[in-house]
């Protein structure tokens, strides 16, 4: 017995309703014919070359990402453009493509619950309430024990796949740490919100230079959490095994399988 693509896709959308995607984003099935058969679900963060070159390798009839291929507006899928020869690629490979972004990240065991959980947080809550109870973006909870800033940096080096970049930390390598909010993937937006100023330390990815300064400015005048900065395909890999335990159970027919590829973009770094 096997399943479908539309199968497939209805499974996504009973985890992850596209319908609370934020506004700007565009999730959900971009490539491939609804009542292909689907035996087999490759996961992967991003829809690169090595990520859909490894799932038609290994046979996949569906690719399940977590960033959409087609976020910004494309004019043309011609080939000499990688946008237009994936999609081309996943045609041919009779390889369908699904994507769960904002609308898997808001859900109790999404891309910000999941690292919350391997830190070991308690008494969670979203930094941004979603429509639906349980839901939201971000998530505020409190270490089982109080920490410091370094052994809490230490800790999420174990935790992430390796990257060039690491973990990059503001603060005091001693200074105590207990609550915490974090984001996976980009939160610099969420820097001003009252639970994220009210913690001890913020953790999240793409931190750029000016909202982390004032950021840092501001804590030392007055308060403000420490930060913490890591790779945006690390923070949301850890989901992928969520998803996949979830898709297993949904549609017991299938294998599913993680892509371990480092879609990370940055090879290596020069400390100075």
């Amino acid at each position: 017995m096997t399943h479908t693509l539309r199968e497939l896709n209805a499974a996504v959308e009973e985890l992850w309703p596209t319908r609370f995607a934020e506004d700007w984003d565009r999730p959900g099935l971009t490539v491939g014919d609804v009542d292909d058969e689907v035996r087999h679900i490759h996961l992967a963060v991003d829809p690169v070359t090595d990520t859909v070159d490894e799932a038609i390798e290994l046979g996949a009839d569906a690719l399940l990402v977590h960033h959409p291929l087609l976020l910004r507006g494309i004019t043309s899928v011609a080939t000499d453009r990688y946008k237009g020869a994936l999609v081309t690629r996943l045609i041919r490979a009779r390889c369908g493509l699904i994507a769960a972004h904002t609308n898997a990240d808001i859900v109790a065991d999404g891309t910000s619950g999941v690292l919350a959980a391997r830190l070991g947080l308690v008494d969670l809550r979203p930094i941004v309430t979603g429509e639906r109870e349980g839901t939201g973006i971000g998530r505020v909870g409190t270490l089982p024990e109080p920490s410091t800033l370094g052994r809490l940096a230490l800790s999420l080096a174990e935790i992430l796949p390796a990257t060039a970049t690491g973990i990059r930390v503001s603060g005091g390598y001693d200074d105590p740490v207990s609550r915490i909010a974090l984001c996976g993937g980009a939160g610099d937006s969420l820097l001003g919100e009252a639970v994220v100023l009210d913690a001890d330390v913020y953790i999240t990815s793409d931190l750029r230079h000016h909202p982390a300064s004032e950021s840092r400015e501001q804590a030392v005048m007055s308060a403000g959490p420490a930060l913490i900065d890591v790779s945006h395909w690390a923070s949301e890999w850890l989901w992928l095994e969520s998803a996949a335990t979830h898709l297993r159970e949904l549609l017991p027919h299938a294998t599913v399988t993680v892509s371990e590829i480092r879609t990370d973009p940055w090879d290596f770094v020069v400390t100075q």
